[in-house]
């Protein structure tokens, strides 16, 4: 009788285990497919709703919109002759004629030797307190100001590339200068549109 009765209780217990273990098995099964898995939308395609939203945003967005040039300011009034009285010393400052200046950048040099761009620059009006710079355009990537650079280069234009954030963008531009003559930056400008190259005359205050 002992016997048949340990056969029994041994025997519910198994029984009650598997189904303890089935039902935590289960609980288990329905956490983990509720539970949203970590970067599991990670790569999902954009919907197209999603790009029109991004076309429409970026629109009507020009980064070449900071060039429209400002109203000229104006010049200030020339000091009064009889309180400008120099020094002999000064005088022969004036006079002395400049120090060929040494560069870094012989590559630049030589691109300036060929568009006869290094021929020394008249001096700056002193009614004038503006520098200038030829801008050739605006870019959205590095890539296509570096190619613009390039294209530049092959005409013996020596352009630089600038950063600049603009209404939460970062745009690159390519500029050529600054000039302090005017009309050294018109004579560049000249070179440019003849091949057929947009660009706009930025004017600096010094």
């Amino acid at each position: 009788m002992n016997i048949h009765s340990q056969r029994g209780g041994t025997f519910l217990g198994f029984i009650i285990g598997l189904v303890l273990g089935m039902g935590v098995a289960l609980a288990v099964a329905i956490y983990v497919t509720k539970v949203p898995t970590p970067f599991s939308n990670k790569n999902q395609p954009r919907s197209d709703a999603q790009d029109v939203q991004e076309t429409e945003k970026n629109k009507d967005w020009n980064p070449n919109n900071v060039l429209q040039p400002k109203a000229p300011a104006e010049p200030p009034t020339p000091p009064d002759a009889s309180a400008a009285a120099t020094t002999p010393q000064a005088a022969d400052k004036a006079t002395a004629p400049p120090r060929p200046a040494v560069t870094a950048d012989p590559l630049g040099d030589l691109a300036k030797s060929k568009s006869g761009l290094n021929t020394p620059a008249a001096p700056a009006d002193a009614s004038d307190p503006f520098d200038y710079v030829v801008q050739v355009g605006a870019y959205r990537t590095s890539a296509d100001a570096d190619a613009q650079k390039a294209k530049l280069a092959l005409l013996g234009l020596d352009a630089k590339v600038s950063e600049r954030d603009q209404a939460g963008r970062v745009i690159y531009r390519v500029r050529l200068g600054p000039f302090s003559d005017k009309n050294a930056a018109e004579r560049v400008r000249a070179q440019l549109e003849s091949n057929g190259i947009d660009n706009t005359l930025v004017r600096m205050q010094r």
